[in-house]
């Protein structure tokens, strides 16, 4: 039988001082939800997840032998990265498309899916967190997202990696730097959007905590397959662990220009 548990968690018991986060490393619908009425190359385009970034996310968490958090159902099911009264909460058009299955989800259903995914998922990065400082650690929240090199009708994308911040420059200004220190890298600063989004994952779970955090953002066709997810995690990791003063728990491979 599958397992249709909503959060998928990597080395709990891992290096206390980091916490990797994944809001949107699924694109399944559980069964209980049906069809939401999108063919299944609109299931694999970015609007259903962030491509890449669960394989980024794991190969992460393997470099540092640290805990991982993980959402296991489509950002079109409900978004995990929102706050529980965002109107974009269950998107019902997202770039153009149409999410038929959303269409007629009124506040009960809404309220359904944050009580089954959206606070399952919360309350696993929260208790991470909590077993963490609970070493006496002061652990450093690190969201991996990807972005679509270009939104229909829009400019195309140039940036390769980007740092987003909320209310706290303790990594972000650090980890810029850092990547920009690298040959060929385009690295944006808050972009493609702001890094401040009241009620989100770093608010609730960095900012609120006052935990040092950032989310960083890939752009999805360099992590398209499982090389460039490797070869993009070695990167950070190697980045990472300058930043934190942290040590790499293996070898990871140069990353491929």
């Amino acid at each position: 039988m599958a397992d249709t548990h909503p959060v998928e968690r990597v080395r709990p018991d891992g290096e206390p001082a980091l916490l990797f986060v994944c809001d949107h490393a699924s694109n399944a619908v559980p069964p209980e939800i049906g069809d939401l009425g999108l063919p299944a190359a609109d299931m694999a385009r970015h609007i259903a997840w962030d491509v890449g970034a669960r394989g980024v996310t794991l190969a992460l968490s393997d470099a540092f032998d640290a805990p991982a958090v993980l959402s296991r159902f489509s950002r079109l099911v409900i978004d995990p990265n929102r706050g529980e009264d965002d109107p974009t909460l269950v998107m019902k058009l997202y770039d153009g498309t149409i999410i038929a299955g959303n269409r007629h989800a009124d506040a009960a259903e809404v309220s359904r899916r944050l009580e089954h995914y959206h606070r399952p998922y919360h309350a696993a990065v929260a208790a991470a967190l909590d077993r963490a400082v609970g070493t006496g650690a002061t652990p450093a929240v690190i969201a991996i997202h990807s972005f679509t090199p270009q939104l229909r009708g829009r400019a195309p994308r140039p940036w390769h990696v980007t740092v987003l911040r909320n209310g706290d420059d303790r990594i972000a200004d650090p980890l810029l730097a850092r990547l920009r220190a690298e040959d060929e890298l385009v690295v944006g600063d808050d972009e493609p959007y702001t890094g401040y989004l009241e009620g989100d994952t770093m608010a609730r779970h960095g900012l609120a905590r006052g935990l040092p955090h950032v989310l960083i953002e890939l752009r999805n066709d360099l992590i398209a397959d499982a090389e460039g997810q490797q070869a993009w995690a070695a990167l950070l990791a190697r980045c990472l662990a300058d930043v934190l003063d942290l040590d790499l728990a293996e070898a990871a491979p140069d990353i491929p220009r």
